[in-house]
């Protein structure tokens, strides 16, 4: 099943949707749930439904169907109660470490890295990245996510993988030149994180067939930057899967229904397969050639990621970004 959230003016959450397998059609869902956040809150009774909406759509009977445009999907979840990233890719974390002199962790290999970002107001997966100040070095990373039941306090990674509703991608944004000096304040991430976008469809995991098992998504993640090639990762290559990232950011506390759950950028060993961010490719520049040559994002470069199946079908629909200079609302 594929859940969306259309924009509306009127409703900060938006309006529920059921979303066909091939993207091409979709039917409000409303009477379920107004919202996919009240959905998740509900799943239990809200699930059942929204599968037989579904079958009905699939089967031409669902009353009031109409056509997909993705420009009137917000993301999934247009704002989550919490949205905590991972960085379950080993070759991500050394490079962008090694990119600004910093050490490996000594757990590196058994305690996942997170940190808890903004959550409040996500960007929609066709809109705009507004930039303040591109010395604040502006960059996509595109990344897996999941969306969780009530998780409870304590719980074992395998546990944790049962409590997975939904999966989706994520280009969470990042502005390079503001981590090193929030970092070395010791309390972590919040200037250098500004809203994340995610691609339009939500899907549960029996959409994704055999390309989800061990935790993991097992699929590339196509990466076009400004029209060209700029990665195609595996993203069924982290070292950590989800259950064991659930567990981590649930180990002192509860996560309420909705809560996201990022990968990290998507990031593999071999370089035929590129990179799913400028801060690697930047960093394998200067390991290569002993200089940077790739600048950060500037007004007018586009992003876009998609993945898809091994039909060749778009499994979350796409995101497509450009950067603009940011102009305060009157």
């Amino acid at each position: 099943m594929k859940l969306g959230t259309l924009k509306n003016p009127l409703r900060r959450d938006g309006d529920l949707v059921v979303v066909s397998r091939d993207n091409s059609r979709a039917v409000k869902a409303t009477a379920v749930a107004a919202s996919l956040r009240e959905a998740l809150e509900q799943w239990s009774e809200c699930h059942p439904k929204l599968e037989m909406l579904a079958k009905e759509l699939e089967e031409g009977r669902a009353a009031l169907a109409f056509e997909v445009d993705e420009l009137e999907f917000h993301s999934p979840l247009p704002r989550s109660f919490q949205w905590a990233d991972g960085s379950a890719y080993l070759q991500h974390v050394k490079l962008v470490r090694k990119a600004r002199n910093a050490p490996l962790p000594e757990t590196l290999f058994n305690v996942p890295l997170m940190y808890q970002g903004g959550s409040d107001d996500f960007l929609a997966p066709h809109d705009s990245i507004p930039q303040i100040d591109f010395a604040h070095g502006t960059d996509f990373e595109g990344e897996v996510a999941v969306v969780t039941d009530f998780v409870p306090m304590g719980i074992s990674p395998e546990k944790a993988l049962e409590k997975i509703l939904l999966v989706m991608i994520v280009n969470d944004v990042s502005l390079r030149g503001l981590i090193p000096e929030e970092l070395a304040q010791g309390f972590g991430f919040l200037q250098s994180k500004p809203s994340s976008a995610f691609a339009p469809f939500a899907v549960t995991l029996d959409e994704l067939g055999g390309a989800w098992r061990g935790g993991r998504l097992h699929l590339p993640l196509l990466v076009e930057y400004n029209g060209q090639f700029f990665g195609n990762a595996d993203a069924g290559e982290m070292h950590f899967h989800f259950g064991q990232l659930i567990a981590h950011a649930a180990r002192t506390r509860n996560l309420g229904p909705g809560t996201i759950i990022g990968s990290g950028t998507v990031s593999n060993e071999n370089p035929a397969r590129g990179s799913s961010c400028l801060a690697e490719k930047r960093m394998i520049e200067q390991i290569n050639a002993g200089k940077i040559e790739t600048p950060f994002m500037k007004s007018g470069d586009r992003i876009h990621i998609e993945m898809k199946n091994e039909a060749g079908q778009s499994l979350f629909g796409t995101i497509d970004q450009k950067v603009v200079v940011w102009t305060p609302k009157a």
